[in-house]
């Protein structure tokens, strides 16, 4: 190192010179990393601004922290309104009692439930209507803590789309059922009993023609009565509002007598559902459920209820099966999807869980009194 005493002041001159070069350098360059910063974090105001998805995000005690314009539009809350408040504003109960639990559950496990994954949930507007929603949350891990991103997208016009399409399959298979109940069937009965008829005018003179118009007659009612079940498989629920009940009676003694396993159909006190399509779903979801049991659990008991739940009705399947693992509830096969459809279309609950050691599977499905 230089001895600064004995430097000339020419050399001390050029020293201070290159010195603050340096600094203004330094100070450039700071500058420049400052101003890309800012395009940095305008760009990304821009894009949060003007995205269709609401994203909203939330440190790890559950507080907004930012509210995109999506987000207001789509939730009725403005960003000032939002941020700072608990997440739980945006849910209805019971996921609002659930979710603080569910962030301390994460921070001491580091289990997530749904980081990382896409799934359907219920949102809640400020004016507190509900509505379905797809929900994807990612984590942001930054230097001393951590954030979560929520990408939402409100699906109410596809769920009443979806709703609509089903219902219309579901009519016209109920209007090709009565079809074959009442036309086709009728038609069938008349040439029954014509051959009847016939039948006996040939008995004095020609038993050959008459055994043969007998068997011809018996083929017509076998005709019928797989025409009548194929009616009752397309329409299984009868227009009356006790048709469901009537249905799962009916369903049950099938089933006991087709697979030879005990299955009975429990209903303390008159359910009616004065709905024919919901009642079609609801019968749909025992009808899955049973095959479930039947097929995948080798249930050798099937108990089906339908009962009163508080102010709601509770429609349950219980068996005695080799019971549902976790494996498969996560990875859901397609009858669990349609089952958990179906009951979004009733606004309903489903839970199926396994009982005690695993053994045995009880699926319960939740819904109104005034379907």
């Amino acid at each position: 190192m230089k001895d600064h005493d004995r430097l000339t002041r020419a050399e001390l001159v050029k020293i201070v010179k290159d010195l603050q070069q340096m600094a203004d350098a330094s100070e450039v360059q700071q500058i420049k990393q400052m101003g890309a910063l800012r395009d940095s974090e305008e760009r990304l105001r821009a894009i949060l601004e003007t995205a269709v998805e609401g994203i909203i995000t939330i440190d790890e005690r559950g507080l907004i922290e930012s509210f995109n314009a999506a987000a207001e539009k789509i939730y009725g809350f403005t960003a000032g309104e939002a941020i700072g408040k608990n997440i739980k504003l945006l849910m209805p109960a019971p996921y609002r009692r659930e979710h603080d639990g569910y962030l301390q559950n994460y921070r001491n496990t580091g289990h997530a439930k749904i980081i990382g994954i896409g799934r359907e949930v219920i949102g809640q507007r400020k004016d507190g209507t509900v509505f379905p929603m797809d929900l994807s949350v990612s984590e942001v891990r930054l230097a001393n803590r951590r954030m979560f991103t929520g990408f939402v997208r409100d699906i109410t016009e596809r769920k009443q789309l979806e709703k609509e399409i089903i219902e219309i399959s579901n009519r016209e298979q109920q209007r090709i059922g009565q079809d074959l109940h009442d036309g086709l069937c009728q038609e069938l009965a008349g040439i029954e009993m014509m051959c009847e008829a016939l039948g006996q005018k040939l008995t004095a003179n020609a038993q050959a023609e008459s055994k043969q118009a007998g068997e011809i007659a018996q083929h017509i009612r076998d005709a019928i009565s797989h025409t009548r079940k194929l009616a009752r498989g397309l329409s299984p629920v009868e227009f009356e509002a006790n048709g469901l009940m009537s249905a799962l009676h009916e369903f049950s003694a099938h089933v006991q007598k087709m697979f030879r396993i005990e299955c009975r159909f429990e209903c303390p006190e008159p359910v009616l559902i004065r709905n024919n399509v919901f009642a079609t779903h609801l019968y749909r979801i025992v009808q899955e459920a049973v095959n479930n049991a039947i097929k995948h659990g080798r249930a050798e008991r099937i108990i089906i209820s339908l009962k009163p739940a508080g102010d709601r009705i509770a429609l349950t399947v219980a068996d005695d099966g080799l019971g549902f693992s976790d494996e498969t509830k996560k990875s859901g096969g397609m009858g669990l999807h349609i089952m958990k459809y179906r009951a979004s279309v009733l606004d309903a609950a489903l839970e199926v869980r396994s009982g005690v050691d695993g053994a045995g599977t009880t699926v319960t499905c939740i819904f109104r009194k005034d379907l």
